[in-house]
């Protein structure tokens, strides 16, 4: 699946499902069973790899697992990959180097972390021709700073979010992540935008969700509020997931109890 593609189906107000992703085998099972995007996240560091976040991951290990993603997709659903922690920061040259890695391993698009900081790198690569994800709200690589809470819950903060998003719009991002921020800014966010907002921990109203894939088969001993467990009843995982795409394009879910 190719951008024009997925973005129509946003602008026909369909919404889109997206997960995580880190193997061949996956990608084929959730492109069967109506995944849109496969989100190559560096997740991966805490699910697959056992780390306690996102920041040991490497580009290499990156490249690697877009690399079995995307074969196993095979054209079926839209990869996005994340760019790992330390391999974009430094400057926008730095980001198409790694971004441009990325997709020559099947990527049809990379994802980045950021606000008013990535707007001119953002500006860079789609100007090269490398479609680019933004991530607001929450940001992984920045616990440190953070720590694993909502954020943007105050008037200020999120002011400034919504500033963000418009201006990593303007510098060429096609689409946007909302983590772990009040459902009303997720709907402002989403409204005032022209590209599709996807939302985890965001509200019903982003135009797609995405979830971590452990989270969605309940593999996560102590999952983050807005998760659910779509394997509790469903039989098997192609049935697992479908609950999830049904929940997802019908409105069901995210419910209140998911958001903030």
């Amino acid at each position: 699946m190719y951008l024009p593609q997925l973005l129509t189906r946003a602008e026909k107000g369909e919404k889109l499902c997206a997960l995580t992703c880190y193997d061949a085998s996956f990608a084929r099972l959730l492109s069967a069973n109506g995944i849109d995007v496969l989100l190559v996240g560096d997740s991966l560091g805490m699910t697959v790899q056992g780390h306690a976040s996102t920041l040991p991951v490497t580009l290499e290990q990156m490249i690697y697992h877009t690399d079995a993603v995307a074969r196993g997709a095979a054209d079926l659903a839209f990869v996005v990959a994340d760019l790992p922690f330390g391999s974009y920061q430094k400057n926008p040259e730095q980001a198409f180097d790694a971004a441009a890695r990325l997709m020559a391993a099947g990527a049809n698009m990379v994802k980045l972390e950021g606000g008013a900081i990535m707007v001119e790198t953002v500006g860079f690569l789609t100007r090269r021709g490398i479609p680019v994800c933004a991530h607001l709200g929450l940001l992984p690589q920045s616990v440190n700073v953070t720590g694993y809470r909502a954020q943007a819950r105050d008037a200020s903060t999120a002011n400034q979010l919504l500033e963000d998003a418009v201006n990593l719009e303007n510098a060429g991002a096609r689409m946007l992540v909302l983590e772990s921020i009040p459902s009303v800014l997720a709907d402002e966010v989403t409204q005032r935008l022209g590209i599709p907002t996807i939302g985890i921990g965001a509200g019903p109203m982003c135009n797609g969700q995405v979830l971590v894939l452990q989270d969605l088969l309940g593999l996560t001993p102590k999952p983050p509020r807005f998760a659910k467990d779509f394997m509790r009843g469903a039989g098997s995982l192609a049935g697992a997931i479908a609950n999830y795409v049904d929940a997802v394009r019908s409105g069901g879910f995210p419910g209140a109890e998911h958001s903030f």
